[in-house]
């Protein structure tokens, strides 16, 4: 009978740790509902690879009888293969933004562009502390604030932290409520989270609306042709959810695929959170390298907005540009929250939002430009590569947000 003994036999520490790991985010997603949607199934999934002789992954058993694993499965052929889980989400993603605010007030577009900052700043500090410059940039990408950006570039880059990457990306992600108003309050003063912003929302003609995520898609891979994959998904959602003759599919995209996409890429990205590529020493600066990126996309466009304040006379509230970041519509929300604790008349969320989905255009930009750059630089001299990275894709961003900007105003202009 030892045979009912060998799992426990096999053990090691590193698993234990794991199974802790998997706790903790079950815990995080039941008792705090952070992102429960993803850590539920990202946390379970952790146990289910890391017990020993898992069936869950391919396993070589007595007589040399090859067993094919379900989990290990999915991640080939749906994220390692094609990437196609991620992608797929992006309909779901699209289909549930309204463009509204943004398209009333385009100026917003720039701080989707500026809290893309965390991001470059990221790269080059995992580069300084060794990282090889693909692996930099994929860590660099948790301050996208997006977990399908963040597995997409790092499986195209071939990462070999896609694991500790995912879990950073959705646990800050998760964690933008703690996160982003110990940010904000590091560079703004009470009087600045005081700054009341009128509203005054300009109608958006369905034509905008309808031409809006077919021009987009177009500006953008022209620029960063990485990221095509990854706009055209979420533009295609958007252009079902305002096309106005598809209401079911823009429903079920909202709905259906965007709940089943996301349970199978919790569990399915679990594969990389075995535990002897999980429990290094990588994994913990990963983790700390993330939530680096978190604070400086904030304070980065929290920062743009008090630069622009130097030339308005009506000024902006600069909570607004923390609201750049991809996390929709949790960053508007928390953005808000502060507006009120500091004057409970002051209502900004509407600026806030616009800002916000902003920040879901910047990030795919940011993804691509990111993968570009990467792909193309030097991989010896990962310092000097990732200070390119930074200044070529800042500037790439703001050079697409800005054409974005002329396209929106030659829109109003033609549908007046």
């Amino acid at each position: 009978m030892e045979f009912l003994t060998d799992g426990i036999m096999a053990l090691t520490w590193q698993q234990l740790v794991m199974y802790a790991v998997g706790i903790t985010l079950i815990w995080l997603a039941i008792k705090k509902g952070f992102e429960p949607a993803l850590l539920l199934p990202m946390g379970f999934g952790a146990i289910l690879v890391n017990l020993p002789f898992s069936g869950v992954v391919n396993q070589t058993l007595t007589g040399g009888i090859q067993a094919n694993g379900v989990i290990e499965w999915m991640f080939h052929v749906g994220i390692e293969a094609s990437e196609v889980m991620p992608i797929l989400l992006f309909i779901g993603i699209g289909a549930m933004i309204d463009f509204g605010p943004l398209l009333s007030g385009p100026s917003l577009f720039l701080f989707g562009a500026g809290a893309q900052f965390g991001i470059f700043a990221a790269i080059l500090v995992a580069a300084l502390l060794g990282f090889r410059l693909t692996d930099a940039a994929s860590i660099g990408i948790i301050g996208a604030a997006d977990g399908p950006t963040s597995i997409l570039v790092s499986q195209v880059l071939g990462s070999r932290y896609i694991g500790a990457i995912a879990v950073a990306a959705y646990s800050y992600m998760a964690l933008v409520p703690i996160v982003q108003p110990f940010a904000i309050r590091l560079v703004t003063t009470k009087k600045e989270r005081c700054i009341h912003m009128d509203y005054n929302p300009k109608s958006v003609s369905k034509i905008i609306r309808i031409a809006f995520p077919i021009a987009v898609t177009m500006i953008v891979g022209l620029v960063a042709p990485q990221s095509v994959a990854l706009v055209g998904f979420l533009m295609f959602g958007n252009l079902i959810r305002e096309c106005g003759v598809l209401g079911t599919m823009s429903d079920t995209a909202q709905n259906i695929l965007a709940n089943l996409i996301t349970l199978l890429l919790g569990i399915t990205i679990s594969f990389s959170m075995r535990a002897d590529q999980f429990v290094t020493k990588d994994t913990l600066l990963i983790l700390v390298i993330g939530l680096f990126a978190f604070v400086m996309d904030t304070i980065g466009g929290v920062l743009l907005a008090k630069f622009m304040n130097l030339f308005l006379k009506k000024k902006i509230n600069p909570m607004i540009g923390g609201a750049g970041i991809s996390a929709f519509p949790m960053s508007s929300r928390v953005i808000q929250k502060m507006a009120m604790e500091e004057d409970p008349t002051n209502v900004i969320l509407m600026q806030a939002a616009g800002a916000n989905v902003s920040g879901q255009i910047a990030s795919v930009i940011a993804g691509g430009m990111v993968i570009n750059l990467a792909a193309s630089c030097d991989q010896a001299n990962t310092v000097m590569a990732a200070l390119t990275i930074m200044g070529k894709g800042m500037a790439g961003i703001f050079a697409a947000i800005l054409i974005i900007l002329l396209l929106v105003w030659i829109l109003r202009k033609v549908s007046r």
